[in-house]
């Protein structure tokens, strides 16, 4: 049986000599506290601190990186448990089973290496799932899941996360965030999306849950307002934006309130929708101006690409696909009003690889607003990301990178999402240093600066 033991220089330059800097390098930072600011954990997980169901729930079920590529091999969603809570235990042990069975799909990718690491760091597995171990591995991990030191707040503590925020919906009432406020370092981020888009079906319905008086354009920006208002009471550092594409561009205030009040009796068409959902983004960032949330920004994804797996299993369900993202001309209304405005932080990710150097760096490296958003969902892989090194510092420098995140549901691949970055950044470093680029010093302090520093700053974290 195949072992599943992670080497401790994977990932690492081949060349020996650029190795063993990048050993050094990693040494240094191999240990330091996890600084999660854009992540999907549900907050309810820590603050009722009950144990993991079963080892399919954990580490199949809520992960999409996973079940996508399960699915491209055959495997149907219903028998992966996609959409649904716990599975019965007969349906919880099939599903791990079917992971076993297809492990040999993911060879190659980033989720072959994160579900290694937590199967290793986590539940000291050494062989490979397969067909023939299935139900030894999920024993063993179920009865691991019992106990004290793998119930969410233990895991939280061994893992060395330091910050950790979740994504919400703006009419959340928080109450998770509360219970945790002092225990655990967990802050709410204030997603808007569904608010933005007046177009989209049942928008009439849920924008009243927003509260206030959002029956016309004046009292839906209070409303706005006011839900941010109350994030950042809770701790939020951050609004988060998720749209098709990247556009800013301000409509008159004659203009807007036509097109709300044409969405709040169902006549907008889906130009309107359009413009006007261009036109609150540029609203999200002078209301990030006054409040202070850090803008992220992460379009350039077509939603729910299959309707048939949508209507069965739910949106955030793997299909989900890039599109073409273009940002310079997309941003400039926006960022000649504020791109230049104290305080105002604006991170930019993208799933276009060619965006990096075309103009994201060229954007942070002028704009004191913009950081470069780390590589984000399908480009969270160990060639984009070290793409991306080389596109982003050798037009705007180190210091204009927003430092990792990890972006994920998947509660337990948080530490080896962070940890493939920090062997990628030292092993980008240290072939810096043996091109005599910088010097070794300089490396370990540019390389702690982008695991725990640069977040921090970025991100507005106390």
């Amino acid at each position: 049986m195949a072992a599943l033991t992670p080497h401790p220089d994977r990932l690492l330059p081949a060349d020996p000599g650029v190795r063993s800097l990048a050993r050094r390098l990693y040494e240094t930072v191999r240990d330091l506290p996890i600084v999660s600011p854009h992540g999907h954990v549900d907050a309810r997980l820590l603050r009722d601190d009950e144990p993991f169901a079963d080892p399919a729930s954990l580490l199949l079920q809520p992960d999409h990186y996973v079940t996508r590529l399960l699915h491209a091999g055959g495997v149907p969603p219903a028998a992966l448990g996609v959409g649904r809570g716990p599975l019965p235990a007969s349906a919880s042990r099939a599903a791990w089973r079917l992971l076993c069975e297809h492990w040999h799909q993911l060879r190659g990718t980033p989720v072959r290496y994160w579900l290694t690491s937590t199967l290793a760091d986590v539940f000291g597995i050494t062989s490979q799932p397969s067909a023939s171990n299935a139900d030894e591995l999920y024993d063993r991990i179920a009865a691991q899941l019992a106990l004290p030191s793998h119930r969410p707040r233990a895991l939280f503590e061994r893992f060395g996360i330091s910050f950790l925020a979740t994504t919400d919906d703006p009419a959340d009432d928080l109450s998770a965030h509360r219970a945790l406020r002092g225990s655990l370092p967990v802050v709410p981020t204030f997603r808007p999306d569904r608010y933005l888009e007046v177009g989209r079906p049942g928008w009439t319905s849920y924008v009243k849950e927003l509260g206030g008086d959002p029956g016309d354009y004046a009292g839906f920006i209070a409303s706005l307002e006011a839900r941010r208002r109350f994030f950042v009471s809770q701790g939020a550092v951050s609004a988060d934006h998720g749209h098709l594409d990247a556009g800013t561009e301000p409509l008159d205030r004659v203009d807007a309130e036509r097109i709300y009040r044409a969405a709040i009796g169902g006549t907008v068409t889906a130009g309107e929708a359009t413009a006007f959902r261009r036109h609150m983004i540029f609203e999200m960032a002078r209301m990030s101006c006054d409040d202070g949330l850090v803008m992220t920004i992460h379009p350039g994804i077509y939603r729910n690409h299959h309707p048939a797996t949508l209507e069965s299993f739910g949106p955030d369900t793997g299909h989900d696909i890039p599109v073409s993202l273009e940002y310079t001309r997309a941003l400039q209304p926006l960022l000649s009003r504020f791109g230049t405005a104290p305080g105002f932080h604006l991170v930019l990710f993208t799933v276009d690889a060619t965006v990096y150097s075309r103009e994201i760096a060229p954007l942070a490296g002028f704009y004191p607003a913009v950081y470069a958003g780390a590589p984000w969902w399908f480009l969270d892989n160990p060639s984009e990301i070290r793409n991306y090194q080389r596109a982003v510092t050798e037009t705007a420098g180190f210091s204009r990178m927003s430092g990792f995140i990890d972006d994920t549901r998947a509660f337990c691949s948080i530490p080896a999402r962070h940890d493939m970055s920090r062997r990628l950044d030292a092993g980008f470093l240290a072939s810096l240093v043996a091109e005599h680029r910088l010097d070794e010093e300089e490396a370990a302090e540019t390389l702690t600066d982008l695991v725990v520093t640069q977040p921090r700053k970025v991100f507005k974290i106390c």
